[in-house]
């Protein structure tokens, strides 16, 4: 199979060539001036450029115990007609052997069939192939390649009649072992920093769940506190174990207080004995008794499951005064659904207001106003399945829990209940 290479006319009018990695791979390395073949293409060395890769040298190995060889990009004189046609040494006879280096890049060791983050698609993808650009004496890297053609190339059966290509530009795929430190010689990709930040916890989840050890940790290392816990929550067992261990207690504490404690019965469910041992020792000693409570199996309380994050103001306050304590208060979005309304004085609940209302409302518009009365609560010694009916009848994103004088105690949010966040389990 020949490379389906490309000429044309650069904008500076200089000739370039543009190609698939696989259309070269294993192909002959021919001296120029000898025409006879010195051995065969096994890789290509590039070093981390900005914006692109750059080639800085070909990886020849001869097989039968005799050493490799690395020749300097500077030394290829042309790529042609399946065969590469390089300098001879300037001196000796062979090119000194391979020694990989740190910042160098090989195509098919480090790249070809890695697994990366499809930013469009928002799919785990692996790369098949590598589009390259040649020209003026330089090769960079500007495309990998996620189609079934790449497949195919790499293979051998690019002689069938192929759709298009899938293509994803260097710019968007971040080497991780560059950006975060990562150990280690091999190239671990995925996309950028930020861009890993903005993906739903559930695709994020469905990727860790593909990703080796290193990246695995690379990937998770790069989320804040809040989407770690919702990214962790939404993983496989499997995947969540792997998660846990490669933690240190610090970071795996502020993950936990981003927990509800439902949420956190449902993780410690699936973890060892000892792991969860040694997450509820990170734990408030009264969260850790009430993550204890939902997982021996007995039947569990309101008290147990709700949360102490909720938002109260009195009935007097405006529409722009709420909103206003709303974007100062860098509350959770989950716990700024509702804003329960309670007597200054006594404590009292006396209603609830959506966000949902309160954003289309007048800013001078008060709660009392726009308040819905009376409320679906629950007593804080109602059950859990009783509970569930509840947010079945009622389809509310949360319930407060109030006492006898209907003081508000906490809430109770309808993933903690509906979703099948705590899993029972022996301990």
């Amino acid at each position: 199979m020949n490379p389906k290479t490309i000429k044309a006319v650069a904008p500076n009018g200089k000739d370039y060539q543009v190609f698939f990695f696989s259309e070269i791979l294993d192909r002959p390395v021919c001296e120029s001036r000898r025409s006879f073949r010195i051995g065969k293409l096994t890789d290509l060395v590039f070093r981390m450029a900005e914006p692109y890769p750059e080639a800085i040298g070909i990886y020849i190995d001869h097989g039968w115990g005799n050493p490799s060889e690395l020749i300097p990009w500077n030394r290829v004189v042309k790529i042609e007609k399946g065969t590469i046609f390089v300098l001879a040494p300037e001196q000796g006879e062979q090119y000194p052997p391979f020694v990989d280096q740190p910042g160098w890049l090989l195509l098919n060791e480090h790249l070809r069939g890695k697994t990366i983050l499809d930013m469009e698609g928002r799919r785990i993808e692996v790369v098949n192939d590598v589009h390259l650009i040649e020209s003026q004496g330089r090769m960079l890297l500007i495309h990998v390649d996620i189609s079934f053609n790449g497949f195919l190339r790499k293979w051998g059966f690019g002689w069938l009649p192929l759709p298009k290509d899938k293509l994803i530009s260097w710019r968007y795929v971040q080497p991780l072992s560059v950006e975060d430190a990562v150990s280690g010689n091999k190239v671990n990709l995925s996309v950028t920093r930020k861009q890993i930040r903005e993906l739903p916890p559930e695709d994020l989840a469905d990727a860790l769940e593909e990703l080796s050890g290193s990246q695995q940790q690379a990937v998770f290392s790069a989320l804040d506190s809040e989407k770690a816990a919702e990214t962790l929550l939404e993983a496989e067992p499997r995947a969540q174990r792997q998660i846990i261990a490669g933690l240190h207690d610090e970071r795996a504490r502020t993950i936990l207080s981003e927990m509800s404690v439902g949420q956190l019965a449902d993780l410690f469910s699936v973890l060892p004995l000892d792991a969860r041992s040694e997450l509820m020792a990170l734990l408030p000693r009264d969260l850790a008794q009430r993550a204890t409570d939902l997982l021996s199996g007995h039947e569990v309380r309101a008290l147990t499951l709700m949360s102490k994050d909720f938002l109260q103001m009195p009935p007097q306050t405006t529409v722009a005064e709420a909103l206003g304590k709303l974007r100062s208060s860098n509350i959770d979005h989950e716990v700024a659904s509702y804003i329960y309304v309670a007597d200054p004085a006594e404590g009292t609940m006396l209603g609830v207001v959506d966000l949902r209302r309160l954003v289309t409302a007048d800013d001078k518009t008060t709660l009392k106003d726009l308040m819905s009365s009376p409320v679906v609560t629950v007593d804080e010694t109602t059950i859990k399945d009783d509970i569930a009916q509840l947010f079945a009848k009622y389809h509310y994103r949360m319930l407060p829990v109030v006492d006898s004088t209907d003081h508000i105690l906490g809430v109770i949010h309808y993933n903690d209940i509906m979703k099948g966040l705590v899993t029972r389990a022996q301990i």
